[in-house]
């Protein structure tokens, strides 16, 4: 269902402590942590701690949720000093946009230019 822990999925087992991770924020329904493969000198994940499959179906279910996500996203990047210089916040929505782990989360990118368009 919908929002419940997925036992195969890794952000699922991240959010529940079951599996280490850089953690860097946790609040009630959010937890950031660091990419194990960073695209850019700040690369920081921000998960909903309710499983949905991927951004759209975040956003259909559980609009405030999906708020958090952008206010703890806008934390990261104050606690990682990138606001000033800038930063991106992206959303990946199905594997030909580079999604691979089927749980919503936010990338949060900085700490040098990011030419547009990206990829």
């Amino acid at each position: 269902m919908a929002g419940e822990p997925q036992t195969d999925c890794l952000f699922c087992k991240i959010a529940a402590g079951e599996v280490p991770a850089d953690v860097l924020r946790e609040t009630e329904t959010t937890v950031a942590f660091r990419d194990i493969n960073p695209q850019a000198p700040t690369h920081v994940l921000v998960i909903p701690k309710a499983h949905y499959r991927d951004a759209a179906a975040l956003a259909a279910a559980e609009p405030a949720l999906t708020a958090d996500i952008l206010r703890e996203a806008g934390e990261v990047a104050a606690e990682e000093k990138v606001v000033g210089t800038g930063y991106r916040i992206v959303f990946n929505t199905g594997s030909g946009a580079g999604q691979t782990v089927f749980h919503a989360h936010a990338h949060v990118l900085g700490g040098r230019g990011l030419n547009w368009p990206p990829g």
